[in-house]
């Protein structure tokens, strides 16, 4: 294997690992808080359709963006009303979103454009293309330094790079900010955040809306970005490996890239090696496609160690209690 294939598979690792990072960030925004979010998978799904179906109306890929984040916004808000005003079990509310989704996005495609629950291909305009960051070209011939820069920083979507950026910026709100002081702190004792005189309520609902904008985000990068356009079930459980990363993490942002990263190496991996040969033996296709889900209930089985929730994850939170 040269060092150009390595690069294009890292390359590969990057834009693949993108959405699951997103919404990894996003469940850890509203775990931290204490509402576990199974639904992560849905509101990716609905922010892909409607993306995918705002950007072929109207031609542009930012309006596409935008109608993907308030797909997933009413989402969270429909999960925060079920799970934080009426005090639902947070992960029935999950499921049922992610069954919602399924189903409507499918429902919805095939009435407004009539094929089998797909949208039409996006066309230039209505997708958001590479970017070459600075001086990508003029060090393109570098040794070492410029296949590095040219192949593997530069050449992503706007999305790819907001999706990195996020992480440093996740872990600066959570551990350098009063905002983030109080979300941790309400997802281990919300009754000492309310006596304290914050609105637990408020900070909730507050977490549960940013994991949908970054759902939103992630699931528009899927249809607009790393495709061009919606099919049904797009999104193919990468909401639930999002929830095995979070775990793999143990709710913390720098090891949430890594995790996120992994997985998007597997993929990128079986994508490109469809028949891989190990001493004189062939790996199935099924099995190379299976690498991402066979690691995920690998974490989920405990095999990774030990990984603690906050410690009022899924315990719906009353002044009366």
């Amino acid at each position: 294997m040269d060092a150009s294939t390595i690069i294009e598979i890292l390359n590969s690792s990057v834009r693949l690992a993108t959405p699951l990072l997103l919404a990894c960030l996003a469940g850890l925004y509203s775990e931290r808080a204490g509402i576990f979010d199974i639904g992560l998978e849905g509101k990716m799904l609905t922010a892909a359709f409607f993306s995918a179906a705002v950007a072929v109306a109207s031609g542009s890929a930012w309006l596409g963006l935008l109608a993907g984040v308030v797909s997933a916004l009413a989402l969270s808000g429909l999960h925060g009303v079920a799970s934080i005003t009426f005090r639902g079990n947070q992960l029935i509310s999950g499921v049922a979103l992610n069954f919602l989704a399924a189903g409507m996005t499918v429902l919805v495609a095939q009435s407004w454009f009539g094929q089998g629950g797909r949208t039409p291909s996006l066309q230039a305009g209505a997708r958001f293309t590479p970017v070459d960051l600075p001086f990508a070209r003029a060090l393109a011939d570098t040794p070492v330094v410029g296949p590095v820069y040219s192949g593997f920083v530069s050449g992503h979507t706007l999305l790819v790079y907001i999706a990195v950026l996020a992480v440093p910026l996740t872990w600066w709100v959570l551990y350098r900010t009063r905002l983030g002081l109080r979300l941790r702190a309400v997802g281990e004792n919300p009754g000492a955040v309310d006596t304290a005189g914050v609105s637990v309520i408020r900070l909730r609902y507050m977490a549960v809306a940013i994991c949908g904008v970054l759902c939103g985000i992630a699931g528009s990068h899927m249809a607009t970005a790393l495709q061009a356009g919606f099919v049904k079930d797009m999104t193919a459980g990468r909401g639930f490996i999002a929830l095995a990363a979070l775990i793999f993490a143990k709710w913390r942002p720098w090891q949430a890239l890594g995790a996120c990263l992994l997985f998007g190496f597997l993929e990128a991996v079986a994508v490109r090696y469809q028949n891989l040969s190990l001493g004189g033996i062939t790996i199935p296709v099924q099995l190379m496609d299976a690498l991402p889900y066979i690691l995920t209930v690998i974490i989920l089985a405990g095999f990774v160690g030990k990984a603690i929730p906050p410690a009022a994850g899924g315990i719906p939170y009353s002044k009366e209690a």
